[in-house]
């Protein structure tokens, strides 16, 4: 499913050119949390996952894996790492993000399994609901306290790299913008019963220098 917000570039010519594709929503929205729930509600698939603009999977078998994981495991969800490369070098990582030492106890400390990655059984976000959408930045941190922590799906890490990232997004591209995700991370935080506060939720970026490569 491919959502695109009414662009005026060659989107659609080059969506055209894959059949496989199951729809297309080309239309205005209220941002990419709105985008993200049209292609929700759109799903008919067991499993669900998001793929944003830039990114891609490192190769084509990582779909299998996640359905194998889930098939194996009889998990709810399954999530990994990610890799951000280069804009100009899409061979060059530069930042490895691992969702290794994840658990739900760490969203107080403005840690969460690499987004990106997340896939989950699609009658969850049925029960349990989408994206807060009056959220800038950090609505998917919210959606997965909600799932992981406040409603306590099972998952599967999954040691590989499952998405590649150029680098850049909406939240790194400032520090306003990273002021901005740690105010709503907090947010997220305290309206699904977390005790944090943002000089603790800024403790990560001493551990994101490890993340470089």
């Amino acid at each position: 499913i491919i959502v695109d917000g009414a662009s005026k570039d060659n989107t659609l010519k080059i969506v055209a050119q894959f059949p496989h594709i199951a729809k297309v929503i080309s239309e205005p929205d209220k941002g990419i949390y709105d985008a993200m729930n049209k292609g929700f509600r759109s799903a008919t698939g067991d499993i669900v996952g998001i793929l944003n603009s830039d990114d891609f999977y490192p190769d084509n078998n990582i779909i299998a894996k996640v359905v194998k994981a889930f098939e194996k495991n009889d998990t709810d969800s399954v999530f990994g790492d990610i890799s951000f490369v280069s804009p100009n070098n899409l061979y060059k990582t530069i930042r490895y993000y691992s969702s290794a030492k994840f658990n739900p106890e760490k969203f107080a400390y403005g840690y969460m399994p690499a987004h990106p990655s997340f896939f989950a059984k699609r009658k969850f976000y049925e029960k349990y609901g989408l994206f807060k959408t009056d959220y800038k930045i950090a609505a998917d941190y919210e959606i997965l306290i909600r799932l992981l922590y406040v409603n306590k799906l099972s998952y599967k890490y999954l040691p590989l790299s499952m998405v590649t990232m150029r680098a850049g997004g909406a939240s790194n591209e400032s520090l306003y913008s990273r002021y901005i995700l740690n105010k709503e991370i907090v947010r997220a935080c305290r309206e699904n019963g977390i005790k944090t506060n943002l000089f603790k939720v800024s403790l990560k970026y001493f551990k994101k220098v490890f993340e470089y490569v």
